[in-house]
């Protein structure tokens, strides 16, 4: 480890480019996983010296603000915030062409400390420059809001205008540009555009191509075929011209007459992959002609560990904040400081529940916690697949009750109704079981719900979860998974070790009775009686989810695996 901190300085920089990074509750250019993952990737870079720089979009609205009423219902409303007051104002300005005309970027600086001093700079893009027209000023308003149309213009101030944005802040010479989904894809058109110099784009050859693919790296978090961005050939001669649009189709990004933008980001990288094993599979049977590899996500241990667990790891594993690998020790903690830890976690979550709801939860009780974004797969509500049945297992096995948290996007009416399904199932239960799902999810209140539960619940229908990270973030306090075998959670689980799992075994989907039935039986035969019968054994289980999976599940080791496979292979 001290080897790459000192070597690294001396190697050419990374470039890390995402439509979304996730740093602290209040700069909010993130909606979730995807952006937060960002984050920590970018934190472990700094923590190992690894020069990298991060670019990404400023969204002067947020992502929104979400409102609940008392049956669910959701609504929006703009999140008000003032980048001068979180990030530094960069002088240089760029422009990137769009429709043929010149939009105007300015960049806004956040620097990112390591636990050794090293400074990675993260670069928010901004269009809100006084000279563009108003609706250019707006590309960089809201994330993931409005049409194609803005999305694709989006996607053209990312990648085309962070590689001049780059350029101009003086980042010539890198050794890897790395494409966080395929949002930034365009980028290397941008790269293109350098090497074939005065040439016109129509000479584009073979070998062009290929000097691009050398300096490319991409990762996909997308199972699932509809979930990659699509944009038709005519929308994209308009925003990004049809020279450009002619050398995507000679480098054969174009499929049907659609630009997909994973498929873009395949073609122009050297080195691409999945980020769990089982998503790995999945990628090679949606692109079965390029070489995907996994590398599993991981978590920023020392941002999500709890304040408790902060303390405890620093007096017991003192390394572990340089390397979380040091995590592995946590396997002689004793059961009573994990649980004093926890206890103390858990109580800093309830108080935060009564202030915001209240509600007035029992800290004796089985906690479980849900908090994923709100939309159909991720099946919020199939713990309550059968009401009576849960009444039943809370009153014979032991008292129950549940957080949830999670937006629904706004164009996501499904994800919006099971928010109401959640509601509704919570008023049949009643007192019997307590139910309360937490408004406007994000980092701050992440950080108390994966610590403060005793259990992280997870539903995926499969395989829809490419790797998932809040279990990771609750394995790092001591908090053990159920969730069904999909993403990261396969590799993961040991049953009754690192927790439980749900359902079958098989790759392909059960029934949704069937794996509600594995879930209730679970819960009432296995888990609640561990908890309130065994506390000791439960603990066990908890240090071993520290000690298994907080100390391999974590953005250190991930990204010393880019570094080694990708980066500088």
């Amino acid at each position: 480890m001290t080897l790459v901190r000192r070597a690294t300085p001396y190697l050419p920089a990374v470039a890390y480019f995402s439509m979304e990074v996730g740093l602290e509750p209040g700069i909010p250019t993130y909606s979730g996983g995807l952006g937060v993952l960002a984050g920590d990737t970018l934190r472990a870079a700094a923590d190992f010296g690894i020069p990298m720089v991060g670019v990404t979009l400023l969204y002067r609205k947020g992502y929104f603000r979400q409102h609940l009423d008392e049956a669910g219902n959701q609504t929006e409303s703009p999140v008000e915030w003032s980048p001068e007051h979180r990030l530094e104002p960069v002088t240089q300005r760029t422009i990137v062409h769009i429709e043929g005309r010149p939009v105007r970027i300015r960049a806004w600086r956040y620097t990112i400390q390591g636990v050794e001093g090293h400074e990675v700079p993260v670069f928010f893009l901004d269009t809100s420059c006084e000279d563009n027209r108003e609706s250019d000023k707006e590309i960089t308003d809201y994330l993931y809001g409005g049409d194609q149309y803005l999305r694709l213009r989006q996607e053209a101030v990312l990648g085309l205008g962070g590689i001049a944005m780059l350029r101009t802040l003086g980042y010539t010479k890198l050794q890897a540009y790395h494409m966080n989904e395929g949002h930034s894809a365009l980028l290397t058109c941008a790269l293109l555009d350098e090497i074939i110099g005065s040439r016109d784009l129509s000479t584009v050859t073979q070998s062009d191509i290929e000097a691009v693919r050398k300096e490319c790296v991409f990762t996909t978090h997308t199972p699932v075929p509809a979930g990659h961005d699509q944009f038709d050939r005519d929308l994209v001669v308009r925003i990004a011209g049809e020279d450009y649009v002619g050398a995507m189709e000679r480098a054969g990004c174009f499929l049907n007459g659609t630009l997909n933008m994973t498929h873009m980001g395949l073609v122009f990288s050297r080195y691409i992959n999945g980020v769990s094993m089982r998503h790995e599979e999945i990628s090679r049977g949606l692109f079965p002609t390029y070489p995907i590899n996994s590398i599993t996500n991981g978590v920023h241990a020392v941002t999500w560990a709890s304040g408790p667990f902060q303390d405890l790891y620093d007096r017991y594993v003192p390394e572990w904040r340089r390397d979380n690998l040091y995590l592995r020790y946590a396997i002689s903690i004793p059961l009573e400081k994990i649980q004093e830890a926890h206890a103390k976690a858990k109580q800093a979550l309830l108080t935060r529940v009564e202030r915001k709801t209240g509600m007035k939860l029992d800290p004796d009780a089985m906690t479980i916690g849900f908090a994923r974004r709100a939309t159909g797969y991720k099946r919020a509500d199939l713990l309550f697949s059968d009401v009576n049945r849960i009444k039943k297992i809370a009153k014979q096995a032991g008292p129950l009750q549940v957080i949830y948290a999670g937006k629904a996007h706004p164009n996501d009416e499904s994800g919006k109704d099971l928010i109401r399904r959640v509601f509704k199932a919570g008023a049949a239960l009643r007192d019997e079981v307590r139910v309360v799902y937490l408004e406007d999810y994000g980092i701050g209140l992440a950080k108390y719900m994966i610590s403060g539960v005793d259990l992280w619940l997870n539903t995926p229908l499969k395989p829809h979860e490419a790797s998932g990270t809040s279990g990771m973030k609750a394995a790092v306090n001591g908090v053990p998974s159920m969730s069904v075998l999909d993403g990261w959670w396969i590799e993961g689980h040991v049953e009754g070790v690192t927790g439980w799992s749900i359902g079958s075994t098989e790759k392909s989907n059960s029934a949704p009775a069937e794996v509600a039935e594995s879930l209730y039986h679970k819960l009432e035969h296995v888990v609640l009686p561990l908890y309130y019968n065994h506390p000791g054994d439960f603990a066990a289980i908890m240090r071993s989810a520290v000690a298994l999976n907080g100390s391999y599940y974590n953005a250190g080791r991930m990204v010393l695996q880019y570094l080694v496979n990708a980066y500088y292979p």
